[in-house]
């Protein structure tokens, strides 16, 4: 359970941190790819915080992702300077693609019987076998 000093300062980087990645992959050049931050979960010594990013279009995810993480000390340090008046320690970022709306996606078409394993055979090799 988090408590509310972890979630503060969880809102404070989710916030500004939307804005520093957006801005660096319109600056990148990556037009019409949208980033979002979806959550960040700050340890309770607040040493590390774990972000969960959003990319549309989805196929771009891991290519972003592993940008990001190379670039990782330079967005640590325009964090740092956007939130200095309100965080005096900068927890350090690890970054992580969030597929929870794809898994909730992948239920609705199951549940809607978009995806069916007698119809279409190939699906069940996908399947996990217990």
């Amino acid at each position: 359970m988090e408590s509310n000093r972890q979630k503060k300062i969880g809102g404070i980087i989710q916030q500004d941190l939307a804005e520093v990645l957006q801005r660096a992959a319109s600056e990148g050049g990556l037009k019409g790819v949208i980033i979002s931050v979806t959550k960040v979960s700050v340890t309770v010594d607040l040493s590390i915080a774990k972000v969960y990013l959003s990319v549309f279009p989805n196929k771009e995810a891991n290519q972003l992702l592993e940008g990001i993480r190379s670039n990782t000390p330079l967005i640590r340090h325009e964090l740092a300077q956007r939130t200095r008046h309100q965080l005096r320690r900068m927890p350090k970022l690890e970054f992580f693609i969030d597929d929870s709306l794809e898994y909730i996606d992948n239920i609705e078409r199951s549940l809607k019987g978009e995806d069916n394993p007698i119809k279409d055979e190939d699906l069940l090799g996908r399947r996990k076998k217990s």
